[in-house]
């Protein structure tokens, strides 16, 4: 019998976690699909992140970014990054990869973003461009970028695509939106794109009971939440949920003493803890979900079928987030605030549309990105082999 693929995944997060949880459902993914995965992890370590038996994970000296602009990158001790720290993260990941030995290696968002850690990258893909039996080498990148202030930038992306890549996969639909919308040069690399659909977690959501009938409030696992959790405390009693129960997901990375603001201006009714593991399984049967926009939220939202309002994320230069919120707004699929518009009343008017709307239609654009990614990379690794 043939031993199973060896896949490697490397992912970079710095504000917050959906990037690494969006690679976390692919290695999932993998695993079911009889590969062996190991996971490579730049960010934080986050306590969330469940489900990993079977997958190799390795945690680089972890970097974050010191704020939304992601101008500077700070160690695990909160300086910022210096040479010696960068040397420290080249060899470890040179390491896992030559211990690994992979037949594929996927880098989520790189070349198409997360220039900054170029500096262990491109010495990782130039070692396997010279390689005799080489791995296939993958860009996992989501749907939409963000509107960058320097198109000279995209010259490099089409230029490490095209010389140290074989595929890049885009996680998801063009019948929602394509790459081409926010890459205006995508057509040069039409023959390496490969749309894969969404990444939803299917198979390992968590179970539980709470958040059964409740509203949901929740903004990821970045600290940049606490403007729509202290609207969505104040929209609660001029909405039509004031006699639902609500749950508040803060983040451990907010600040501990506005928490504790939180929970003394919350109330009866209202639970106020930190993010948790089985959040996809709260979504799946809450009454209403007001979050911020992100890929990973968004995407189980529109799984789970549950009225929701978003918030879209608008701080340094990011627009993926509203651009897609616009787009599934478009559709009937949600309810949006704009972030500079949040106010208590505009919030609860949101919501009160959220309830009233009809149960909500299929979204009508592919959700099996985990599972295709999983096909695609074993046809390319078959097709090497």
């Amino acid at each position: 019998m043939p031993s199973p693929p060896r896949i490697m995944i490397y992912v970079q997060h710095l504000l917050g976690v959906g990037h690494l949880h969006r690679v976390a459902a692919i290695a999932r993914a993998m695993r079911r699909g009889g590969c062996e995965t190991m996971l490579v992890s730049g960010g934080m370590p986050d306590p969330t992140l469940h489900d990993l038996d079977n997958i190799r994970f390795v945690q680089l000296p972890p970097a974050r970014a010191q704020d939304a602009s992601f101008r500077v990158l700070l160690d695990e001790t909160g300086r910022p990054i210096t040479d010696a720290w960068r040397a420290r993260r080249i060899e470890a990941l040179m390491d896992a990869f030559g211990r690994f030995a992979p037949d594929a290696v996927l880098t989520e968002l790189f070349p198409f973003g997360r220039r900054p850690m170029r500096f262990e990258l491109l010495p990782l893909l130039e070692h396997i461009r010279g390689m005799a039996r080489r791995p296939v080498v993958f860009s996992s990148v989501r749907d939409i970028l963000v509107d960058r202030t320097k198109p000279e930038r995209d010259r490099d992306a089409i230029h490490w695509l095209q010389t140290l890549y074989d595929v890049a996969l885009v996680h998801g639909d063009p019948a929602l939106v394509s790459f081409e919308a926010t890459f205006p040069l995508a057509r040069e690399i039409a023959g390496q794109l490969h749309y894969t659909g969404y990444i939803v977690e299917r198979q390992a959501i968590p179970q539980t009971v709470d958040g059964q009938g409740e509203v949901l409030v929740s903004a990821g696992g970045g600290a940049v939440g606490m403007p729509l959790f202290r609207a969505a405390l104040a929209a609660r009693s001029l909405s039509a949920a004031h006699d639902l129960p609500w749950r508040i997901l803060v983040s451990r990375h907010d600040d501990p003493g506005e928490i504790a603001a939180l929970r003394e201006a919350a109330g009866t009714g209202v639970t106020v803890e930190p993010v948790r593991s089985d959040f996809a399984g709260m979504l799946r049967h809450c009454r209403l979900s007001i979050s911020k926009a992100g890929y990973n939220t968004v995407m189980e939202t529109l799984a789970s079928k549950v009225p929701a309002v978003i918030v879209p994320f608008a701080g340094g230069e990011e627009t993926e987030q509203a651009m897609r919120a616009n787009l599934l707004a478009e559709r009937g699929l949600l309810q949006t605030v704009r972030e500079s518009e949040l106010t208590p009343q505009r919030l609860a008017a949101a919501i009160d549309r959220a309830l009233a709307s009809p149960p909500q239609p299929d979204a009508g654009i592919r959700l099996d990105g985990a599972d295709e990614t999983v096909r695609l990379v074993r046809q390319f690794v078959a097709a090497r082999q």
